[in-house]
């Protein structure tokens, strides 16, 4: 199940550096979290969906990537990121 449109406006609008901006690490990141989130509510129910358990650790190592990019290149960036994401306990 996709991001809903409403919920990618919103999450652009949250995260976004720009008006309009779809593409940046911020903003792809945070579409994988939400996406993530609801991946792991969706295997809490559906305890032997192997598909979707492949589906969602194929994003969290996708997002993974992702934030060691940002770390190295904009570190204020992803220190922020990863508080606002809750990420890293």
């Amino acid at each position: 199940m996709a991001l809903a449109k409403e919920e990618k406006q919103e999450i652009m609008s949250e995260y976004g550096l720009s008006e309009g901006d779809t593409g940046s690490t911020q903003v792809q990141v945070a579409m994988m979290t939400r996406r993530i989130n609801q991946l792991v509510e969706h295997l809490k129910i559906h305890k032997h969906d192997q598909t979707s358990r492949r589906g969602l650790l194929k994003l969290v190592g996708q997002r993974r990537r992702m934030l060691a990019y940002l770390r190295k290149n904009e570190p204020d960036s992803y220190q922020g990121l990863i508080q606002r994401l809750g990420l890293r306990r």
